[in-house]
């Protein structure tokens, strides 16, 4: 059962909880996934329980909720009300970051430092994407907000900065990488992609701009998107119900599809063909017996990362500009923490000295009632504790020093 908690928009109060990668198969990870309507799902029962400044994040690579809570164990039941895995397996490897520790990983996870694929710049636009629909439903503070502008930043300064990105490797761009290694003549294979969505578009993209193939055929449940990919790129479409004789006439075969469901069976294809099928998909949309067929080679999405060369290397050595890069922009967020979290006080302590100067319950003298200069005497209160905040850094019971300060000053 979920329970109620509040959240206040504090930096000790911003939490990660997650998994990824780092120690989750791709076939267990694919059981965690949060897709578009479980995510609607997700933004439409927050709100009674509290949450209101959150946003998901599901990739091939995580599933993380970003935002702030009191109650971490919230946002763990969220990802597990729309799971299908178990709920023992989630708690053996998820993670859970709070603070400090919590903005340093948002950090890394958009600059593509903690990218399965180093410097993989796709995961800015997936984050940017978890945001905006989050916001929609206004469930992002302006401190989730101004934190997500600060990376934003941060991740564009390291993209032209630095050479992280270098070499276009990605996921999608891993692809074209695994084609062009294994495939001989690849130029003159049939291919199939099945899935437009972001993943799909871009190894679309990637094949045509890198590899020079035309021979590609696009199939989307949406007919539309199918259509109006191939019309910008001038290649082929098939309706959904026309899978399966594409799939006998393909010789490599891209899914990626996030609707969680198996899309291709073993049953579905020809085992006198020779064929190579790239499941980009997290849950996977391949049967994974379909690799028991004979000429068949099945590779996922873990093992297409997993591969190392010159420019993984080339770009390593760009984790130290990208980490000043990144520590820059994080003193940055907090100054304007600092500024705003004292703004908030300052301006309740001066809401409360307007509110006393007007009580009868407090004896203040006849002349400081009359006096004109008594919004003088509020301001010089209120300025006062804001030089001892940050001139001085003094910590302690400004509040109460500052309403002492105050009915001094007008009792005389």
């Amino acid at each position: 059962m979920l329970s109620n908690g509040l959240y206040v928009n504090q930096i000790e109060d911003f939490t990660v909880v997650g998994i990824n990668y780092r120690k989750s198969a791709a076939d267990v990870r694919g059981h965690y996934t949060i897709n578009e309507e479980q995510y609607k799902i997700i933004l439409d029962i927050a709100p009674a329980l509290g949450l209101n400044d959150f946003f998901v994040l599901s990739t091939c690579n995580r599933t993380e909720i970003y935002g702030c809570v009191h109650h971490i164990e919230l946002f763990v039941q969220l990802i597990l009300s729309q799971s299908t895995g178990s709920e023992v397996a989630f708690r053996q490897m998820f993670y859970v970051k709070r603070g400090a520790s919590a903005i340093k990983h948002f950090f890394e996870v958009g600059s593509g430092l903690d990218s399965q694929i180093l410097g993989d710049y796709e995961i800015v636009g997936q984050i940017k994407k978890a945001v905006q629909s989050s916001k929609k439903r206004g469930l992002i503070s302006s401190f989730t907000e101004r934190l997500f502008n600060h990376m934003m930043q941060a991740s564009k300064s390291i993209k032209n900065k630095t050479g992280l990105s270098d070499g276009t490797v990605s996921v999608s761009y891993s692809v074209v990488q695994y084609i062009k290694e294994n495939v001989q003549g690849y130029a003159e294979k049939n291919i199939l992609l099945v899935g437009t969505g972001d993943i799909g578009r871009s190894t679309c993209q990637n094949l045509v701009e890198y590899l020079g193939i035309s021979k590609i055929t696009l199939i989307n449940r949406t007919v539309e998107k199918a259509a109006s990919l191939a019309k910008e790129l001038k290649l082929k479409y098939a309706t959904y119900e026309l899978l399966k004789e594409e799939l006998q006439k393909a010789d490599i075969i891209i899914v990626s599809s996030a609707n969680g469901n198996v899309t291709i069976k073993k049953e579905d294809l020809n085992a006198s063909t020779s064929k190579l099928i790239i499941d980009l998909s997290i849950p996977f949309s391949v049967e994974a017996t379909v690799s028991d067929i004979p000429n068949v080679t099945l590779v996922n999405v873990d093992e297409l990362s997993s591969l190392t060369n010159q420019t993984m290397m080339q770009r390593a050595a760009e984790i130290p500009k990208a980490q000043e890069i990144i520590e820059s922009s994080k003193a940055e967020f907090f100054k304007w923490y600092e500024v705003r979290k004292q703004t908030s006080v300052l301006n309740e302590v001066k809401s409360k000295l307007y509110e006393i100067s007007h009580n009868p319950v407090f004896a203040l003298s006849e002349t400081a009632k009359a006096d004109p200069c008594y919004d003088e005497i509020i301001q010089k209160v209120v300025n006062g504790m804001a030089y001892k905040l940050k001139e001085k850094n003094q910590r302690g019971c400004q509040y109460l020093e500052a309403i002492n300060e105050f009915m001094n000053i007008t009792a005389k």
